[in-house]
C-alpha cells in the first residue's frame, strides 16, 4: 500500500487546529513539513515554534524536510520535537555522510533529497545508509507548482539502483502529486506520496488520502 504523507505547507494556517484534527482523523501515514528559509530557496515557510505546536497536537509520525543550509545544525533540536524523519538536501550539505550517521545516532530516520537537476547517481555511495530518498518533482520553494515529468524518469533510475544496491531505502516524492500524476509515480515505483493543495484544497480530504493510499 502507498504511504501518503500531506504537506502542511498547503494547509489553512487560520485553522490549523483543525488541520491537524483532519490529519488525525485520516489515513494518512505520515506529516510532511517543509522548512525553509529563504535562502537555500526563495521563500520562508515555519520555524520551530509552529513545529513544537504541531509535535504536541499531531498524532501521526513527523516527515521534516529541510530545503535549509546547513541543516544538521538542527539535528537535535529535531530529534526533540519527536520527529520520524529528519530529511536533508543532497546540494545543501557539505558532508552528507556525516550527516546522515548524526541523524541516525539521534535516534531518526534519515532521508536524503534531490533537486529537479541533482541526478540519482549521486546517491551510489550512500544508498545503503539513507532510510529514504526524496525525488523533488517540483523545484523546492513554494507549493502548487507544475509536476515535472522527468520526475517518472528518475524514479525508475532510482529503484533500479535501491534494487541493485540492496537498499531498503524508500521513495517518496514531492510536488504536483494528483489524481494524474500520482498513479504514474507509484508504477514507477515510489512508495511515499507527498501531496499538499490535492489534499488540502479538496472538498473531501480524508477520501482524497485514502484514494492516495490505495494506489
Amino acid at each position: 500500500m502507498t504511504k501518503v504523507s500531506p504537506s502542511l505547507l498547503a494547509a489553512d494556517f487560520l485553522h490549523l487546529d483543525a488541520e491537524i484534527d483532519m490529519i488525525n482523523r485520516s489515513e494518512a501515514d505520515w506529516l510532511h513539513l517543509d522548512v525553509m528559509d529563504g535562502v537555500f530557496v526563495p521563500n520562508l515557510s515555519f520555524g520551530f515554534p509552529v513545529l513544537e505546536a504541531v509535535a504536541e497536537k499531531c498524532k501521526k509520525p513527523l516527515d521534516v524536510h529541510y530545503m535549509i543550509v546547513k541543516p544538521e545544525r538542527y539535528i537535535k533540536q529535531t530529534a526533540r520535537l519527536g520527529a520520524m524523519m529528519m530529511n536533508v538536501h543532497f546540494e545543501a550539505c557539505d558532508h552528507l555522510h556525516r550527516t546522515v550517521q548524526e541523524i541516525h545516532d539521534a535516534g531518526m530516520k534519515a532521508g536524503v533529497t534531490l533537486n529537479p537537476s541533482t541526478p540519482v547517481c549521486m546517491l551510489e555511495d550512500i544508498i545503503h545508509d539513507v532510510d529514504m530518498v526524496l525525488l523533488m518533482s517540483v523545484n523546492p520553494g513554494f507549493g502548487g507548482q507544475k509536476f515535472i515529468e522527468n520526475t517518472l524518469k528518475k524514479a525508475r533510475q532510482l529503484r533500479q539502483l535501491i534494487n541493485e544496491s540492496g537498499s531498503q531505502a524508500l521513495i517518496e516524492v514531492d510536488g504536483g502529486v494528483q489524481g494524474e500524476t500520482a498513479p504514474r509515480l507509484v508504477q514507477a515505483g515510489v512508495d511515499v506520496l507527498v501531496s499538499g493543495s490535492y489534499v488540502f484544497k479538496s472538498a473531501t480530504p480524508e477520501q482524497t488520502i485514502h484514494d492516495l493510499r490505495m494506489l
